[in-house]
């Protein structure tokens, strides 16, 4: 049986928009086969996705928003010829941009999200003729932003204070928290680089009612244009405990995140569509309603919870690419 595997010089797939992508077609063969040309395509895509149950948008508009093209290109790495039997391996190197050629900005870092997919194949295809069955072989590589103007770091964000109390709450809570009442205070960076952990601190000032748990969530907010709407999805990422149980008052605790890399990118505002990022604070009392509840979405408001969720802009910075 003859097989083709598509192998990347980089171990990780990552790349730079300003980079060549490099490596080789493997084909094993028992026999000599005939090809009419091993050609090579490279194709990167933003794929949006509404779901027909999503919130305000009618089931007509699923399925009808067309991808967003931004590299499609094919070169013939070895014209029409014979492969002997045995192991065969090819070179190949593609730019993904020729030199002078200014859209780096229209390369979007590689995401996969719930609505939102930014994806980058590349393709090898081996046509045979009509009584051959064609041989191909396809494998995803990650873009990393490339742009020659990204800072070596962040500067020192300013520290966003945030303070939680009954009264900041929108949603019902137990009559024995609303009325007895509770202040929590912390301060949160909302700018990260994306090698950067998610840093802060908090303080539980005072509550009348014994404290469970308190989360730190990371959400992602994807938002789709289609037609006249804006249709956004909120999706949980990761939770993080940072207290258990019943912590002591006016003790200030730390608040360190190490971010899930692959399943976050720099924060993307386009036309179409945007990616954003959310952080959402949960404090989670003592209440015998929240044995009998069922688990499923740790951040949705509940009787025995308080909320507070904050805005966090992701970017990659030149310290980020070489710590690949």
């Amino acid at each position: 049986m003859t097989t083709v595997t598509v192998k990347l010089s980089r171990s990780n797939r990552i790349y730079r928009s300003s980079e060549a992508v490099e490596g080789k077609i493997v084909i094993k063969s028992p026999n000599s086969i005939s090809h009419q040309a091993i050609r090579l395509s490279i194709n990167g895509s933003v794929n949006l996705q509404v779901r027909g149950g999503s919130a305000g948008v009618i089931e007509s508009f699923y399925g009808v928003i067309k991808p967003i093209q931004i590299l499609k290109k094919t070169i013939e790495v070895r014209s029409s010829g014979r492969i002997p039997p045995g192991t065969t391996e090819i070179p190949f190197s593609v730019n993904l941009r020729e030199p002078g050629e200014s859209i780096a900005e229209k390369f979007y870092e590689t995401f996969h999200g719930t609505n939102i997919n930014i994806q980058y194949l590349l393709t090898a295809d081996i046509p045979r003729g009509y009584l051959h069955k064609p041989l191909s072989a396809t494998i995803e590589f990650i873009i990393e932003s490339g742009r020659v103007d990204l800072p070596e770091r962040p500067l020192p964000p300013e520290m966003v204070i945030f303070y939680i109390t009954q009264d900041t709450q929108r949603h019902p809570l137990l009559p024995e928290i609303k009325t007895g009442g509770f202040r929590v205070t912390g301060k949160l960076a909302t700018q990260c680089s994306l090698q950067d952990p998610l840093s802060g601190e908090l303080t539980v000032e005072a509550s009348s009612v014994p404290i469970t748990s308190i989360d730190i969530h990371l959400l992602r907010v994807e938002s789709i244009i289609v037609g006249e709407r804006i249709v956004t999805e909120t999706s949980l990422i990761q939770s993080t405990q940072i207290a258990d149980g019943d912590v002591c008052r006016k003790m200030t605790l730390p608040i360190y995140v190490l971010l899930p890399r692959l399943l976050m990118c720099p924060s993307i505002f386009a036309g179409p569509f945007s990616v954003e990022f959310k952080v959402c604070i949960t404090i989670s009392f003592k209440s015998k309603l929240a044995k009998a509840q069922p688990k499923s979405d740790p951040t949705a408001p509940r009787l025995w919870m308080a909320l507070e969720r904050l805005p966090l802009e992701l970017v990659r910075t030149k310290r980020d690419q070489f710590s690949c």
